[in-house]
């Protein structure tokens, strides 16, 4: 296992941050778990702070760190928005995890697969439209991850959906293959390896993985843990506003009248807005340049409106 997590992530932070509101777009690197992050950015004085798709600790990559307000936004970015990965797998070994990092189970001839089988069973990811869940992973079950349960023996076999739109094969230097794939949230990319090395036979563990963009970012803009904790000032520069995280969703700027009837919950009518302005089914509702709230429009009412469905407000915003 290659462990890039710096042992300065042990030590005292060297500045305490206010509270921010906002994504960052955290490089994670291989070795740390995504919650590992997460700890030492809270640290900082981040005590209101989630992310947005977990990184298994072999994965490094774009990990969507959610602060303050951003914290209710989780439920929206994982259910909507499509990953890129790019990883490594290796043919002829069988771990109790699906990747390198687990204990190994069995070894393999994996000689006699040829490059054209492997194409075909790489290419016919796009077809799937189930697999299963690692027994070592974070998947709960009655409320306990299934890591847990597989730790004590009990391996539980769980199957779910999936949507994979692309993969191609990027490189094969056998028994290693480097690969890309477009999927849906949610998909486990070490059961992708697993299952293929089954269907030939030989089985395969993932032995490397970057996640490359997480909708809607990439890694462009992002910073790594190591360069936050040399200097937090970097989290200030680095953080997004609520409402790139959310691109396709009206942004409306709430009149001043109408705050308070936001804050509180209440409906706003779309006469508020320019016609326009009331196009679209879901909007982030502004006020001087913050999120107020995120809304849904409704049309049963007479005359149409828009229902606070999230407040997002904070603080800082005085009247």
């Amino acid at each position: 296992m290659v462990n890039t997590f710096s042992s300065s992530s042990f030590q005292a932070p060297s500045q305490i941050l206010p509270q921010l509101h906002g994504l960052v777009v955290l490089n994670k690197a291989s070795g740390p778990s995504s919650n590992r992050c997460l700890m030492q950015i809270k640290r900082l004085g981040q005590k209101k702070i989630g992310h947005a798709g977990t990184l298994d600790p072999l994965a490094s990559g774009v990990l969507l760190v959610l602060l303050g307000q951003a914290t209710k936004l989780s439920s929206y970015l994982q259910s909507g928005g499509g990953k890129i990965y790019q990883g490594t797998l290796r043919l002829g070994q069988i771990t109790d995890t699906w990747d390198c990092l687990g204990q190994v189970l069995e070894e393999r001839d994996s000689t006699g697969i040829s490059p054209e089988a492997i194409s075909e069973e790489i290419a016919a990811w796009t077809e799937l439209r189930e697999q299963v869940v690692p027994p070592y992973s974070a998947a709960k079950l009655d409320g306990k991850p299934l890591y847990k349960l597989a730790r004590k023996g009990t391996m539980v076999e769980r199957v779910k959906s999936v949507d994979i739109s692309q993969a191609q094969i990027l490189a094969m230097d056998l028994p290693f293959v480097r690969f890309r794939v477009h999927c849906r949230s949610g998909t486990y990319i070490r059961s992708l390896a697993h299952s293929l090395g089954m269907r030939l036979g030989c089985g395969a563990v993932l032995t490397a993985l970057t996640r490359e963009f997480s909708y809607p970012f990439g890694l462009e803009g992002s910073c790594t843990l190591d360069e936050i904790e040399a200097d937090p000032a970097v989290l200030l520069r680095a953080l997004r506003p609520l409402r790139e995280a959310l691109p396709a969703w009206a942004c409306l700027e709430v009149p001043e009248a109408w705050v308070e009837a936001v804050k509180n919950g209440r409906h706003l009518p779309c006469s508020c807005f320019a016609p326009e302005a009331n196009h679209r089914k879901q909007a982030i509702l502004m006020y001087q340049g913050q999120e107020l709230a995120l809304a849904s429009r409704c049309e049963e009412g007479k005359p149409p409106y828009w229902e606070v469905t999230r407040g997002l407000w904070s603080q800082k915003l005085e009247m």
